[in-house]
């Protein structure tokens, strides 16, 4: 296990390798460590009940205490309130997937702790502490977009399970400014060439539904989007067997859905085409 000064921001740790690195209690949102002088927090977008939402390179963290009104000075209240002026040294990790600790940074309070209404435990509406943090470099935070998108769409399926007045009352109290954050994230150097080629071999037509393009662009091209039958983060190639052309309801509806059997009539499309080109030794869409 690496030190605490190599640690670096991307980085997964497991909850044991968490703990022995930091010296840190197994369990809480935030976690003071004496022996290390640092307090590890945890924003859980898996399974806390608490709304941390970044803003910019800002985090708006949420203080301890599951139910009832928070008390600023109880327990790493107090201690997160007091820093940086306390020394003490400030870690931030986010959790997208159960049981894996994404490292964040080293982060410290830029501004006066502020209330806001939360729900509690008990879903009882209450005012809680939040402290806005900011990476000590002020670069921008890591994130698997992949699996953010995942987490949101679980607690967009946890609020259709509220009551009308309870949905209601809480789509009421949330921020009017959309929370925001500026990331650094994997992008796949993609080849305009695969892309205009499979884009051509539809020839606005998309090739799962088989329906027209639905609308054509300013420069007089029916608008389809490229897809990857096998996604680029799950190791697919770049190449015309593997790229097809979708409209954006289809190409919504792979993401969503992935179904095996759109896939395996995807593969067939694009595996009939090569079929046709090498029998006659060029495109025959062209």
């Amino acid at each position: 296990m690496n030190s605490i000064e190599t640690l670096k921001p991307g980085t997964v740790l497991d909850n044991s390798q968490l703990c022995e690195l930091f010296r840190c209690s197994p369990q809480g949102g935030m976690r003071r460590s004496r022996r290390t002088n640092t307090l590890v927090i945890v924003t859980n977008h898996v399974e806390s009940i608490y709304d941390d939402r970044w803003e910019g390179n800002v985090i708006h963290y949420t203080g301890m205490g599951q139910s009832g009104e928070m008390d600023l000075n109880f327990a790493q209240n107090r201690t997160l309130n007091e820093s940086p002026g306390n020394g003490v040294a400030v870690h931030l990790f986010e959790v997208f997937k159960k049981r894996e600790y994404t490292y964040i940074g080293e982060v410290e309070r830029i501004g006066p702790a502020y209330q806001a209404e939360q729900p509690d435990s008990n879903g009882e509406m209450r005012l809680a502490w939040l402290f806005p943090l900011q990476l000590k470099d002020n670069t921008p935070a890591l994130l698997d977009t992949g699996a953010a998108g995942k987490t949101f769409q679980k607690r967009e399926r946890q609020a259709r399970k509220l009551s009308d007045s309870e949905l209601l009352s809480r789509a009421k109290k949330a921020p009017a400014t959309a929370g925001s954050r500026t990331v650094i994230t994997a992008q796949y150097g993609r080849s305009p060439y695969v892309a205009a080629y499979a884009k051509r071999r539809a020839a606005g037509i998309c090739e799962l539904c088989e329906k027209p393009a639905p609308f054509i662009t300013k420069d007089g091209e029916p608008y389809l989007e490229c897809h990857h039958i096998e996604w680029l983060a799950r190791g697919g190639e770049d190449t015309i067997e593997n790229t097809v052309a979708l409209c954006p309801n289809c190409h919504r509806k792979m993401h969503v859905l992935n179904n095996s059997t759109d896939i395996t009539h995807l593969n067939k499309k694009t595996g009939e085409n090569i079929d046709l080109q090498n029998q006659d030794n060029e495109p025959s869409f062209l």
